[in-house]
């Protein structure tokens, strides 16, 4: 069976501010428990490989599944000793998904190697996944003819105002909201917070920390039906 790709960051902090930052924590775990209950397999990627740090916060918010998958011995390694996208054979995935956490914002856009790798998945019939800052690893997606992936289609990540609700508006560098527009995507939302996820072809997109499991349930419904 071909596997899942979850992307995680490196980025400790809010760039050079001494506020740290990384993934949230549920973003990561609820879906994958979604995805492994479904028989699907899972590798873990980050942009230089190696060690994923937590956003603090979202231990907070994380369920009684959730902390039991992260306490598991499996589940430390693989946060621990990511892999690097060299090292990623995209032929063996059949989607990716790109957690978040505001590290993301750093880290994501500009990389090449997870950009080939997303590139190459889609391309060869795979689904390009992301909930809330994830959508920022998309941003930069191209089709074959230069376009971006995500012109002129419905997509979903955290958006302007929840980032404002958030307290966290002048400390991003930049809004992925915004940037979804100016790449000719079709921004769609829910009221903050809301569980809310959107598919649009092979693109899959949740709004919000609370969505990762909407995109998980969308994601195998989609695979279920080429089956």
């Amino acid at each position: 069976m071909k596997k899942i790709l979850v992307v995680e960051t490196n980025q400790t902090s809010y760039g050079q501010r001494a506020e740290a930052t990384g993934l949230w924590l549920g973003e990561t775990t609820e879906f994958v428990l979604a995805v492994q209950a479904a028989g699907y397999q899972v590798d873990y990627v980050s942009p230089k490989g190696g060690y994923v740090p937590l956003d603090p916060r979202s231990m907070k918010y994380a369920d009684a599944a959730s902390l039991a998958l992260y306490r598991q011995p499996a589940f430390q390694r693989a946060t621990l000793k990511t892999l690097s996208p060299a090292a990623v054979r995209p032929q063996d995935y059949i989607a990716i998904y790109y957690a978040g956490g505001r590290g993301v914002m750093w880290d994501f856009p500009a990389d090449a190697g997870l950009r080939q790798l997303a590139e190459v998945i889609y391309q060869q019939g795979g689904y390009v996944t992301s909930v809330c800052h994830g959508i920022a690893g998309l941003l930069n997606l191209r089709r074959p003819n230069g376009e971006y992936l995500l012109a002129n289609r419905q997509v979903t990540g955290f958006t302007t105002g929840e980032e404002v609700l958030a307290g966290k508006r002048w400390q991003v560098p930049f809004l992925n909201q915004t940037e979804v527009t100016r790449r000719g995507g079709h921004f769609v939302k829910r009221r903050p917070y809301a569980v809310f996820a959107v598919q649009d072809g092979r693109l899959i997109t949740g709004q919000n920390p609370f969505s990762a499991q909407a995109v998980a349930t969308k994601l195998i419904a989609a695979l279920a039906e080429e089956k």
